[in-house]
């Protein structure tokens, strides 16, 4: 009887958009030895500004030219990226008003720019109507605020209804609508809604609609995409004038684990342009909006941390870093992960190639969850040498707990 094939355990896809110059990764076209030093310090982040103009750039080539693109920068607020991505994009989704300030001072056009999110304060609402935004509204409760601040401030309130549908993004990492959800206003409510919004004189814009993130499967976003945009064309017999703005979402993903592979565009865009041809005949004074934050940003950024100290205990290799989960929540497994699972990581080293070994890359924290790579397969290391965590332009900094433990704050930069 022949041996049956030994099967390969499955591999992450290939971080190929970052160059290597013997084992020293290059980011922003610099050895990162030497952007270490410009830096000051490690741990930091960096991302790569032509990247991030090519991802961009394929990602219109990609889609119909009817598509306007939206970035939401909950992926990314740095102010250097969301000022980068205010002259590539069509326009900029904030999630609070801290949000909204960064996008002012980035040069964002008031007009392009979309506010969403549950829980908005009343003096958020206020300052969304000064700013002269949409405001994406997500509950009944925001609509006399906004008219109140309207008729104060002598300027119109500016809305679109966020509508939580009845459906989900299959597949998706998040999901973000179908079932009870604290996003957006029912479909069934939607026409109340509507009719408050005609009585209290708000101007009507169109509607958001947000099924989930982070998903893989073509046919899942195309699907959504299609159910979207017909919930939006039955929801509009009742609103108060024509829908000029239609936000369809986003959700598209990027590899992250080992198996999973970059989404295929062509179908979307497809896809998109199907529905931008029905928008013509239907719905034809809306601009059709896609919405996207870690598909432009994800995969232009690394986290990069210094390794202090080499540990082997009871056979299995630790390598002790100056930045961990405090930095990065997202790769230690901490940020959604029902299992946890390694994000694609290397060693950074300025010697002749070193040996494989199996190694787990933790942190300086007091806590067993502080592991930003389990027993991967990686250049062997030495204190000195620098781990790289790729996929990390998207809910890097901002989305983890910097002040536990008391360590220094992760330094970001925007390089190339």
């Amino acid at each position: 009887m022949s041996d049956s094939p030994v099967k390969k355990p499955p591999q992450h896809a290939a971080m190929d958009q970052f160059a290597l110059q013997g084992g020293e990764l290059v980011v922003g076209g610099k050895r990162l030895s030497l952007l270490a030093e410009q830096v000051g310090q490690t741990p930091f982040y960096a991302y790569d500004r032509r990247l991030l103009r090519e991802r961009v750039a394929s990602l219109r080539a990609a889609l119909p030219a009817a598509i306007k693109l939206h970035y939401a920068m909950k992926a990314n607020p740095m102010p250097a990226v969301v000022s980068l991505m205010a002259g590539l994009v069509d326009g900029i989704d904030v999630a609070s008003a801290g949000e909204l300030k960064v996008a002012l001072d980035a040069g964002a056009d008031p007009a392009e720019i979309s506010f969403a999110g549950p829980a908005k304060r009343d003096i958020e609402l206020r300052q969304a109507v000064a700013a002269g935004v949409l405001v994406n509204v997500e509950s009944l409760r925001e609509l006399p605020v906004l008219a109140g601040a309207a008729a104060e401030l002598g300027v119109p309130a500016r809305v679109a209804i966020r509508v939580n549908p009845d459906f989900e993004l299959k597949g998706s990492g998040m999901k973000m609508s179908g079932g009870p959800k604290q996003f957006g206003i029912d479909a069934e409510l939607v026409p109340t809604a509507l009719a408050e919004v005609e009585r209290m004189g708000l101007a009507f814009e169109g509607f958001h609609l947000f099924a989930g993130s982070q998903n893989l499967k073509p046919e899942a976003i195309c699907e959504a995409q299609q159910k979207c945009y017909e919930l939006a064309l039955r929801l509009a017999a009742d609103a108060p004038g024509p829908v000029k703005f239609l936000n369809l979402g986003g959700g598209f993903g990027i590899p992250y684990f080992p198996g999973e592979q970059a989404l295929d565009l062509a179908p979307i865009g497809a896809n998109l342009q199907a529905i931008a041809e029905r928008a013509v005949r239907e719905m034809p004074q809306a601009e059709l909006v896609i919405e996207l934050g870690r598909y432009l940003v994800g995969e232009a950024g690394v986290y990069v941390t210094r390794i202090v100290d080499r540990k082997v205990s009871r056979g299995q290799v630790y390598l002790l870093c100056d930045g961990g989960l405090h930095h990065h929540l997202s790769a230690s497994g901490n940020f959604g992960q029902v299992i946890r699972k390694n994000y694609p990581a290397m060693i950074s080293q300025t010697r002749a190639e070193a040996a494989v070994e199996s190694a787990s890359v933790v942190g300086p924290l007091c806590t067993p969850l502080d592991l930003l790579a389990d027993k991967m397969e990686l250049a062997a290391a030495q204190p000195g040498d620098m781990a790289v965590v790729f996929q990390s332009g998207a809910y890097g900094a901002s989305a983890s707990p910097q002040g536990f433990l008391g360590h220094p704050a992760v330094v970001e930069v925007l390089v190339g």
